[in-house]
């Protein structure tokens, strides 16, 4: 639970609280009262809210020393670029920024978004059994998002379903848009890393310079894939292995599909990769509905210049 503390120097400015959590200390606006911790990761701590002047639930995310690294601070900037911007109902609600007391010499940003009750990543890992029902509200509101963001000319580029939150109504909502791009036709990203590996598309994998939409839509067939097994489809150790374990799954690819990779070695080093028959996806998920795999495997296409 939050705790409520003294500043640390002594001295309160006005208008704000300091509250204790997870050994992380917050500094925010008194309208909100914390309620306890409910996730941390590299980036800090995020916690539950009160905002007392709407009686409406939050969560805070603390981002710690955000200025001390400038791939962190180049994310965060990101996020808040796209998300001011951004309203949809399968989209995280960016709520406020508090600013911080002196704007010249502050190391943390505190972000409000609404509050959700967990992520699909732990729905898919938990006991609970998922209907037909439940996979397609899921992929139907997943993709309502992402015809969203795509129609806006934003790439999210880290779709998997840690990404994706989820409410006790099975309400989804993507978030996480510190990878996230706008995107005006073809352009070369491949500067920095994106995507998590389980979730890459092959045009990635194989260091292609150009890009687009094809990659998030890759990843949420990996997603597809997930809820249905309740195991990742892909779950590669390393960059090779991972392109070896969807060429198992999809098959040895012809010369045709093979014409979208622009790097010479990543294309030879597919064509020495041992003869792949594929498996069918409903071999993989027999028990899934034979429209789920249809569109299963209209978005798991190795060539993204064929992807119906």
């Amino acid at each position: 639970m939050a705790t409520l503390v003294e500043p640390p120097n002594g001295i309160r400015p006005r208008g704000k609280q300091y509250y204790s959590m997870w050994e992380t200390v917050f500094e925010v606006d008194s309208k909100y009262v914390p309620i306890k911790p409910i996730g941390r990761g590299a980036y800090g701590v995020v916690c539950s809210s009160i905002n007392r002047e709407t009686n409406e639930k939050v969560a805070i995310k603390k981002i710690n020393n955000v200025l001390e690294n400038k791939i962190d601070a180049l994310r965060t900037l990101r996020e808040l670029k796209l998300l001011r911007h951004i309203r949809h109902e399968n989209v995280i609600a960016l709520k406020d920024v508090m600013l911080p007391v002196h704007r010249t010499s502050f190391k943390d940003v505190y972000l409000v978004y609404e509050l959700m009750d967990t992520d699909l990543h732990q729905i898919i890992k938990s006991t609970q059994p998922l209907s037909n029902d439940h996979c397609k509200y899921f992929i139907f509101q997943l993709l309502r998002g992402l015809n969203y963001l795509h129609s806006a000319n934003i790439l999210h580029r880290d779709l998997k379903p840690g990404n994706l939150l989820v409410n006790a109504n099975c309400d989804l909502k993507i978030c996480d848009f510190g990878l996230a791009r706008t995107s005006r036709g073809n352009e070369q990203f491949m500067t920095e890393y994106v995507v998590t590996r389980w979730y890459r598309a092959p045009e990635l994998l194989l260091c292609c310079d150009n890009y687009g939409t094809s990659i998030d839509v890759w990843s949420v067939g990996c997603i597809f894939a997930e809820i249905l097994g309740r195991k990742p489809i892909f779950p590669g150790t390393e960059c090779l292995n991972q392109l070896k374990l969807i060429i198992s799954v999809l098959g040895s690819q012809n010369d045709t599909d093979l014409k979208f990779i622009d790097n010479p070695k990543a294309r030879r080093y597919i064509k020495t990769l041992p003869y792949a028959r594929g498996v069918h996806l409903s071999h993989l998920y027999p028990h899934a509905d034979p429209l789920a795999i249809d569109l299963l495997l209209r978005m798991l296409v190795f060539d993204p210049t064929k992807e119906n």
